[in-house]
């Protein structure tokens, strides 16, 4: 970076710190019938879908690294005040609008929505919330101390199909979770790869020093990180893990009124290296007991069965040998809750769907055709907005930004469930079973462990 581009990058950053540390900030008061002034931080990719879905409130601005990638956002919406940098955005637009949707990589998450909430905005983020442990319990306080509206983008979440199996294991039909086994088919992008030599051109178009933002400056390498690629790398992703559990680890922690782990390990997996995670991984949590609730063990699992070079590591057969029976072969990814009385699998990414058999039962059976599940009351409230989980996702996160009810996946359960999800993560990384303190963001037993809760960010970036 020239002399010039680093102080007017550091002008920026001083810019958004002055506009974010007003204590006072608080959200502009919406009538149901007001539209909500949106600024959008990532228009391409899954940010182009999460500018759409917010397309019938006022989109004032959008804001991406990559001009090229975020045409089709500035096409659909030509009044919008296009940006490279959020933070000029934020320094420029602050005063006209209400809302902020975050659509970046995940290691720019919390820098991002940090700003945008101490400047009392509220904010749509994509999964998973944060990076790292510390980020998503700092996004968490946050938010309740500016009294933003937050939501995640599980949008699983939004699916009658969810709410209704935490009712169902809420209500006691499969009794206490003792087990929960939940994979992927991800990693869908390159892992297991080590970080590549020499250097390629910067595109005119595309501002990598602003794609960085607070990871480790390295040479820019033509479609290895950007864009979509950047989900296997440990300076930018967070991996199978990160990508897929906010989904489909979401209805069995709700369910299971798990809280925080006691342990932590890597049990079984590909090759590691310093670069990016691996291609396939087993990890085990422990939860002890609470609330009356017996110690639960929690098994995660990911890996592409279309990668050739890696077997994926699943749960046993004996496991999932009712699964197989009922769908003539075991999903490639799902979610499996085994009580003392029965069990529960979601056979998609979003829990939105599931099945049923009690231990004195033979098969599975959907949901609706179970007399148990039939006897259960409704006590979730239900997402009642037109669509799909996109946009019904958006539209709960919008209605709440003008006084309607809060969204299910407020960053103080997204937070939560975020924090759980990456401890994954920082074992894997750690390469030994953590013993953790959920409290205090600590493993009692790995000191070594701390810089992976907390990230030192490359200067002029910072949290909020």
């Amino acid at each position: 970076m020239t002399r010039r581009q680093f102080i007017y990058s550091s002008a920026l950053a001083a810019g958004a710190t002055a506009l974010a540390g007003c204590a006072t900030a608080k959200p502009r008061t919406l009538a149901k019938e007001d539209k909500l002034r949106v600024a959008c931080v990532g228009a391409g990719g899954k940010g182009e879908s999460d500018v759409e879905c917010c397309g019938k409130e006022e989109i004032v601005a959008l804001c991406d690294v990559d001009e090229h990638h975020a045409a089709k956002s500035r096409q659909r919406f030509p009044n919008a005040k296009f940006y490279f940098d959020w933070r000029e955005m934020f320094e420029k637009e602050g005063k006209n609008i209400d809302a902020v949707t975050v659509s970046t990589p995940d290691h720019c998450h919390a820098i991002v929505a940090s700003a945008a909430i101490k400047m009392g905005k509220h904010v749509y983020c994509q999964k998973p919330l944060t990076q790292t442990v510390y980020e998503a319990r700092y996004l968490s306080k946050l938010a309740k101390e500016y009294g933003v509206v937050t939501q995640m983008g599980n949008q699983g979440s939004s699916s009658d199909g969810l709410r209704r199996a935490v009712e169902v294991v809420h209500a006691g039909v499969i009794g206490p979770v003792k087990q929960i086994h939940v994979w992927s088919n991800r990693p869908i992008w390159p892992q297991g790869i080590r970080q590549p030599e020499g250097e390629d051109p910067v595109p005119a178009d595309f501002k990598w020093d602003s794609w960085l933002g607070p990871a480790p400056m390295r040479p820019f390498k033509k479609g290895v990180y950007h864009p979509f690629n950047w989900r296997g790398w440990y300076d930018f992703g967070t991996g199978a893990l990160g990508d897929m559990a906010c989904h489909t680890v979401n209805m069995p922690f709700r369910a299971a009124k798990l809280g925080y782990p006691s342990s932590i390990e890597l049990v079984d997996h590909s090759e590691l290296n310093p670069d990016t995670y691996p291609k396939t991984a087993k990890i085990r949590f422990v939860f002890p007991e609470r609330e009356g609730l017996p110690e639960t063990e929690f098994f995660w699992y990911d890996g592409n069965p279309r990668d050739e070079s890696v077997k994926p590591l699943r749960p046993d057969p004996e496991i999932t040998h009712d699964i197989k029976d009922m769908m003539d072969s075991v999903p490639s990814s799902g979610a499996l809750l085994i009580g003392e009385k029965g069990r529960i699998f979601s056979p998609d990414d979003y829990g939105t769907r599931f099945v049923i058999r009690m231990n004195d039962e033979k098969e599975l059976v959907n949901s609706s055709e179970h007399e148990a599940v039939k006897a259960v009351p409704i006590t979730l409230p239900r997402n009642t907005h037109p669509g799909d989980m996109d946009p019904k996702q958006h539209l709960e996160w919008i209605a709440a930004c003008k006084g309607g009810p809060t969204p299910y996946s407020n960053f103080g359960f997204a937070a939560y469930l975020t924090e759980v999800i990456l401890l994954g993560c920082i074992a894997l990384r750690a390469g030994k079973k953590l013993e953790w303190d959920g409290p205090n963001m600590l493993a009692t037993n790995a000191p070594e462990a701390a810089q992976f809760v907390k990230r030192v960010n490359r200067k002029p970036w910072h949290l909020a």
